[in-house]
């Protein structure tokens, strides 16, 4: 039961206990949990725009979640996590309900988390609490290649962050992430896209605009590049905040102006968030891109 335990504010002394519950996370699909390696920076950068909360049940930590705020009305709640022994208590939507507070304290009007799409007991979870299904994704990975470029596609792309903009408004892909794309702060968050971000990107990452005959055909924008250990060594990561194009050739295109974006960057990986449907998953597939074998959901909870 979760009569006893309250909801405050982790602490670094937190550390063992929340570790020995979330280690074995997802054991069963040979993954690791990133909580325990973050811990000690979530509480250290804990402050007006972040909150980490854990449920204290005294002589045990039952749980933890975090809530990021993303913008002046958009909240976003990561890392909910309940120790195995306590699940079926009610001890999330508990959790959910102090973040929630937390953000509507601060001006948030929604809050959205993500859930891998194999996830059945996080996507219960995220249900119950109040959050609804807002859109889905998946990686497209390009090998950085300094050899590609959009030659020969009959495309032009250029770094036009209006250009990039009107195409984003009008594009299936915006319609079908419901305006959401990767946060330029939070690797793991998505948030809304807008043309003052674009115009933001351009100056300080990349916009890419493919441009043609019939005007612009495509779009993506930089958002990040950083080292990242991975099985004990360091890879160097260039992260794309959205992919939107019109048709196959625009989509060759915009993917090989990012290749040769991240090779340029020396980065060893790339993602790119794209639409989960069938036609940008083919088409992502038909220019000969990685993509990754499972979706991921997000989903959001009014706070007004």
């Amino acid at each position: 039961m979760s009569t006893g335990i309250h909801i405050r504010q982790a602490r670094q002394e937190d550390y063992e206990a929340v570790a020995g519950f979330t280690r074995g996370t997802w054991a069963d699909r040979e993954a690791s949990d990133y909580i325990p390696e973050i811990y000690h920076e979530w509480i250290a950068s804990d402050g007006e725009r972040q909150r980490t909360f854990v449920a204290d049940a005294g002589d045990d930590i039952a749980g933890i979640c975090q809530g990021v705020l993303l913008s002046d009305h958009e909240a976003w709640a990561q890392g909910m996590r309940v120790n195995p022994d306590y699940r079926g208590t009610g001890l999330s939507t508990k959790l959910n309900d102090a973040l929630f507070a937390w953000a509507r304290e601060r001006g948030a009007t929604c809050c959205r988390n993500m859930v891998f799409s194999w996830n059945t007991a996080g996507l219960g979870g995220s249900r119950a609490a109040g959050f609804d299904p807002r859109m889905e994704f998946r990686w497209a990975h390009p090998n950085p290649d300094p050899g590609r470029g959009s030659a020969g596609t009959g495309y032009e792309v250029v770094n036009a962050p209006d250009d990039a903009w009107g195409f984003w408004q009008r594009s299936e892909a915006r319609n079908a992430l419901g305006g959401l794309a990767l946060d330029r702060n939070e690797s793991w968050a998505v948030s809304e896209l807008t043309r003052e971000r674009l115009r933001r990107a351009a100056d300080e990452t990349r916009v890419f605009a493919v441009q043609g005959a019939d005007g612009t055909r495509g779009m993506a924008h930089r958002v990040r590049d950083y080292e990242r250990e991975q099985d004990g060594k360091s890879e160097r990561w260039a992260e794309y905040g959205v992919g939107a194009w019109a048709d196959l050739d625009a989509a060759r295109a915009l993917f090989d102006a990012i290749s040769a974006d991240a090779a340029k960057l020396d980065a060893d990986r790339t993602r790119v968030l794209i639409p989960e449907t069938p036609r940008h998953v083919s088409d992502a597939a038909a220019a000969r891109i990685a993509v990754s074998g499972e979706p991921d959901f997000v989903l959001e909870a009014p706070l007004f």
